[in-house]
C-alpha cells in the first residue's frame, strides 16, 4: 500500500475484533489485550521498513509521510542491499519485536503464572534456540534465534552458554530497547496495576538488560497496564509511568511528554519531540553511526524509543492511527517506537486498522488474534492466582493479630 493510499474512509473502518467503528471503544479485558497486541504488531510492521532514517529521508523516499503498508527501502534489492539485507522490511513483514512478544506469550502460556528472570532461562531461551518457526523478513522458517540482533542472542549466549544467573544475565549487555520492545504482555498480565507490572518487567527483564534500558522495560509494562485500566488516558498512561521511572528515563518522559502536549499533530511534533529526547539519548544524532557512550549504563540517560512513544501517545490524543503514523515517520528506531506506540493506544482502546491489521497478518503468514486469546486467558487464570494468594496472606495477617480487610 503506498503512502497516499490512505484515505478519509480508512477513518471509519471496523476492527477484526469488533463490529464497532473506530469512534467507540473496547471495554472488555480481552479488547483491550487484543487491541495492544495486535497494534504492537502492526506499528512494527509499519516501522520496519523505514527504520534507522530521518523525517527528512522518509519524506524524500516516499514522496511525503507514511500513510500505511510500504515496501522495502532498497525496492527488490532488498536481498542484498546493505545495510538491511538479508531481511525483507516492509510489504507488512514484522520484525524481531513481534517475534519475541509472542515468543515471551508463549512462556505466558507454559508457566499460567506470573514470570521472573529465571522464566526466561527455563522457557524463553529453548524456544528460540530449538523450535522453527516462520521468520517473515528472511521468508522462511527458521529458528528464531537466527533473526534475533546481537542485543537478544545476548540471552541465549548468557543463559544457555554461560550459565550466568538469570537475575543478573542482562549486566553486560548493550543498554538498548531490546528488552522493552516486547513487555507489553507483562502489562496486560498486570491490567490495571501499573506497579505490579513494572515490578514484574524489572524481574523478567533482568535476565536480558541492565541500566536504561532495563529501567524502560518496567515503565513500558507499566505503561500498558495503566492503558488498560477503566477511563484510562494519555495523561493518566504518562502520570503512571512518572510515579514509578526512575533516573534518567524519568526525566526524558517528562520531558518529552512536556514539548507533546504542545502538540495535536505529529507533524509538527518530529522535530520538537527529537530535541526534547537528545539529552538524554546516547546513540547521537546519526542513527547509524552511534557515538562512542552509545548504549553504555548510565543513570542519566534512556532509550530513545519509550520517550517518544509516549509523546507519540501524548500528540495523538490516544489516537492509535495518529499515534503510531506519528512513530513511523520519527525515523530513527521506529519500527519498536512504533510497536511501543501501538501497544500502549491499542490497550487506550483505540482500535487497529482492520486493513492494516490483515495486510500484516497476511503478509507474515501470522495469526496476530491467536495470541490475544491465549494472553487473555493466561490473565483471568493469574488474576484468580493472585486473588486465592491475597486472601491465604490476609488470613494468615488476620491471624497474628493484624487487622482484617474490614476494618
Amino acid at each position: 500500500m503506498a503512502p497516499e493510499e490512505s484515505t478519509d474512509h480508512q477513518q471509519t473502518t471496523h476492527s477484526r475484533q469488533s463490529t464497532k467503528s473506530e469512534q467507540s471503544i473496547p471495554h472488555t479485558l480481552a479488547d483491550r489485550i487484543t487491541a495492544a497486541l495486535v497494534g504492537a504488531a502492526v506499528g512494527d510492521a509499519l516501522g520496519g521498513p523505514v527504520e534507522g532514517y530521518s523525517p527528512e529521508q522518509i519524506a524524500e523516499r516516499h514522496g511525503g509521510r507514511v500513510r500505511g503498508v510500504v515496501g522495502p527501502w532498497h525496492g527488490d534489492a532488498w536481498r542484498t542491499a546493505r545495510p538491511i539485507a538479508p531481511y525483507h522490511k516492509g510489504d507488512g513483514h514484522v520484525t524481531d519485536d513481534t517475534l519475541m512478544t509472542h515468543a515471551l506469550i508463549r512462556v505466558y502460556d507454559r508457566v499460567r503464572d506470573h514470570l521472573d528472570a529465571y522464566a526466561i532461562a527455563d522457557h524463553l531461551v529453548p524456544d528460540l534456540m530449538t523450535t522453527p518457526r516462520w521468520i517473515p523478513e528472511l521468508e522462511a522458517e527458521a529458528l528464531p534465534l537466527h533473526r534475533l540482533f546481537l542485543a537478544e542472542k545476548w540471552l541465549v549466549a548468557r543463559l544457555a552458554y554461560g550459565h550466568a544467573d538469570p537475575r543478573e544475565a542482562g549486566v553486560g549487555n548493550i543498554v538498548n530497547c531490546g528488552a522493552a520492545m516486547y513487555m507489553t504482555p507483562v502489562g496486560l498480565v498486570n491490567a490495571a496495576n501499573p506497579a505490579a507490572a513494572y515490578a514484574e518487567a524489572l524481574d523478567v527483564a533482568g535476565a536480558h538488560q541492565s541500566s536504561y534500558g532495563r529501567e524502560a522495560a518496567g515503565v513500558l509494562a507499566a505503561a500498558v497496564a495503566a492503558a488498560a485500566a477503566p477511563g484510562a488516558t494519555p495523561d493518566s498512561v504518562v502520570a503512571a509511568c512518572l510515579s514509578l521511572a526512575r533516573d534518567g528515563t524519568r526525566t526524558a518522559i517528562e520531558k518529552v511528554c512536556e514539548v507533546a502536549a504542545r502538540h495535536r499533530d505529529f507533524e509538527s511534533a518530529l522535530g520538537p519531540l527529537r530535541a526534547a529526547v537528545a539529552p538524554y539519548d546516547t546513540v547521537g544524532p546519526d542513527y547509524r553511526a552511534p557515538s562512542l557512550a552509545a548504549r553504555r549504563p548510565s543513570r542519566l540517560h534512556s532509550i530513545e524509543e519509550l520517550p517518544v512513544a509516549l509523546g507519540m501517545v501524548v500528540v495523538a490524543g490516544g489516537d492509535y492511527r495518529h499515534a503510531v503514523l506519528g512513530a513511523v515517520n520519527y525515523g530513527r528506531d521506529c519500527d519498536s517506537i512504533a510497536t511501543m506506540a501501538g501497544a500502549v493506544a491499542g490497550a487506550l482502546g483505540s482500535p487497529v486498522p482492520e486493513e492494516w491489521a490483515k495486510t500484516v497478518a497476511d503478509a507474515s503468514r501470522l495469526d496476530l488474534w491467536a495470541p490475544a486469546r491465549t494472553l487473555t486467558e493466561v490473565t483471568y487464570e493469574i488474576f484468580d492466582r493472585d486473588v486465592r494468594r491475597r486472601r491465604a496472606h490476609e488470613q494468615a495477617f488476620t491471624a497474628l493479630g493484624g487487622r482484617t480487610c474490614s476494618d
